[in-house]
């Protein structure tokens, strides 16, 4: 059996506080080191990318949008969950880049739009391909049965914060 520093920590624990349940730490200490390096992962695939998280974060969200590739403001908000004080500073930042274009909403003469321009499609596919490549690397060592039910048990635990 392949053992880990959790195992470590949770040996250290019981053997000074054998009163409680450790299964918690065991669950939540290996989510806790994963998230870590995944973040890290992530990082370094957007930076070989010339994309920040929060860059890939909205052209995401409008590129999951499909064709034309172009959202509300609110719209992005609910999708990446900020301020709207913060999104507009994010897509002012993304037009000084070249990435979207704001452009007015044909529904709403008083409303805006966000669309992906064709050099935000390039740049949110390649960041999106080498995540993928990088997440594949952490899932390597399981089976498709075991990522399958990790991926379950993983949406049982999040499923009661929405």
């Amino acid at each position: 059996m392949v053992r880990d520093e959790v195992d470590e920590l949770v040996e250290a624990w019981a053997r000074e506080r054998g009163d409680l349940d450790l299964a918690p730490v065991e669950v939540f200490s290996r989510i806790s080191r994963l998230a870590r390096r995944l973040d890290l992962a992530r990082r370094e695939a957007f930076a070989a990318r010339d994309v920040e998280s929060w860059e890939f974060d909205v052209l995401a969200a409008l590129r999951r949008a499909g064709s034309p590739y172009e959202l509300s403001p609110g719209r992005l908000l609910r999708e990446t969950l900020v301020t709207s004080g913060t999104m507009t500073n994010r897509v002012d930042r993304l037009v000084s880049r070249g990435l979207v274009e704001r452009l007015p909403d044909p529904r709403d003469r008083r409303g805006v739009l966000v669309r992906l321009t064709a050099e935000g499609k390039t740049v949110v596919d390649g960041a999106f391909e080498a995540l993928l490549a990088a997440e594949q690397g952490f899932l390597a060592g399981l089976e498709d049965d075991d990522r399958d039910r990790l991926a379950h048990l993983l949406r049982t635990l999040l499923a009661p914060f929405g």
